[in-house]
């Protein structure tokens, strides 16, 4: 979480009014310059909604807040601060990826009709065997920053409804299996080919004539609005990114508004050896963070094709603007290790997420002497382990 965040977080334990709500809104309002939008208090770094209890419970069973209007601070860390009469303040992240369902008005919630509303009981209090607490809370940030609106949107519509929802669960038939498990041998030939050298190439070459504009790109806090951002300036054209230059004052406008059409990756490019599909990853070194990999149904649904080949293109930035980049295969040993399947988060008829332990790229970058090493056993069981889910 940014700077501003853990001086809010420490100020509401340890020096916020305690005991009477509308003091504490008061006094929090006017020590970090809040706006209220309805009954969310929000800036730039975080937004928060204020509840109240009389007892000392840590259970906050009245409504929160709207979905659709979490919708909008989503992005950013949403707390809510339940100040009781007969203890101190509690606070929790409230993140849709916090949440385990939508309680009110939730009978017409769908992924294109966004309804109903979340109970303070609807929220976590664990989460991967970490508690939802100040001491996680960047932990659990970093976590919520590698899933997409989308992803959490399709859970909270499975576990809040009978609606059947539109994604299902990739079955592949036996050719499509064959063709999966060939695609480790896709990569090993691929990596060592001299097409990844021009596909390096070229993904390096797009970096540099917008390195300028990367490096100031990775001082954005909004991690989707950062990623967005570098993503768009590395894969479009000359006149696209000329475009994303000029509008540096207004991001949110300048920005591509597209869904990859592969489904899968950033950036397409075929070669005699592969059709290969390379996700863009921009690591801040110095920050804490679990980038999203890939969702598990469409990484399998694309390594069913028979040419199909998946990598990671990494761009690292330290606190002194140096910039490193690294592209690895989805099966490199160290990447296999450090992926994190969100089971237990999907909905029961997806196999969930993969997400990457940030630590772990960092130290990838780092390693000066890099190779894309691939085991293949190793590969074959992480396969096995996606596919029986």
């Amino acid at each position: 979480m940014n700077t501003k965040c853990k001086e809010f977080v420490e100020y509401i334990v340890n020096s916020a009014p305690q005991h009477n709500k509308q003091a504490v809104e008061d006094d929090v309002c006017a020590h970090f310059h809040l706006t209220l939008d309805r009954k969310v208090y929000h800036n730039e770094y975080f937004a928060v909604r204020f509840s109240y209890s009389k007892s000392a419970s840590d259970t906050v069973s009245n409504t929160v807040l709207s979905l659709s209007a979490l919708e909008k601070y989503d992005k950013i860390p949403f707390f809510v601060v339940l100040v009781r009469k007969s203890s101190t303040n509690l606070i929790l992240l409230a993140n849709t990826t916090f949440l385990k369902k939508i309680s009110h008005s939730s009978q017409e919630l769908s992924m294109t009709n966004i309804r109903g509303s979340f109970n303070g009981s609807d929220i976590m209090r664990d989460f991967n065997h970490r508690k939802n607490a100040p001491e996680n809370f960047d932990y659990l940030f970093a976590v919520h920053q590698g899933m997409d609106w989308e992803d959490n949107l399709f859970r909270l519509v499975e576990a809040s409804s009978s609606i059947k929802p539109v994604n299902q669960k990739f079955e592949p038939t036996e050719a499509e299996r064959t063709n999966i498990f060939a695609s480790i041998n896709r990569a090993c030939s691929f990596v060592k080919s001299d097409n990844f050298r021009i596909l390096e190439d070229d993904l390096n070459e797009r970096c540099n004539k917008c390195k300028r504009e990367i490096l100031v790109a990775s001082h954005i806090e909004n991690t989707n609005i950062r990623g967005r951002h570098i993503e768009s300036l590395i894969t479009s054209n000359d006149i696209e990114r000329q475009h994303i230059i000029s509008n540096l004052h207004n991001l949110e406008a300048a920005l591509p508004s597209y869904d990859t059409k592969n489904g899968l990756g950033d950036y397409y490019r075929e070669f005699d050896n592969g059709n290969t599909y390379t996700d863009i990853k921009t690591k801040i070194v110095y920050l804490n963070s679990n980038p999203k990999a890939y969702n598990i149904d469409k990484f399998l649904q694309k390594m069913a094709g028979s040419k199909s080949v998946f990598l990671f293109f990494f761009i690292g930035i330290d606190g002194s603007s140096n910039f490193k980049t690294l592209l690895c295969s989805v099966y490199h040993g160290k990447l296999i290790d450090n992926t994190v399947l969100q089971f237990h988060w999907a909905g029961r008829n997806t196999r969930g997420v993969a997400q990457f332990n940030g630590a772990a790229i960092d130290e990838m970058l780092k390693d000066e002497s890099f190779v894309n090493e691939i085991d293949v056993t190793k590969s074959e069981a992480f396969l096995n382990k996606l596919l029986n889910r």
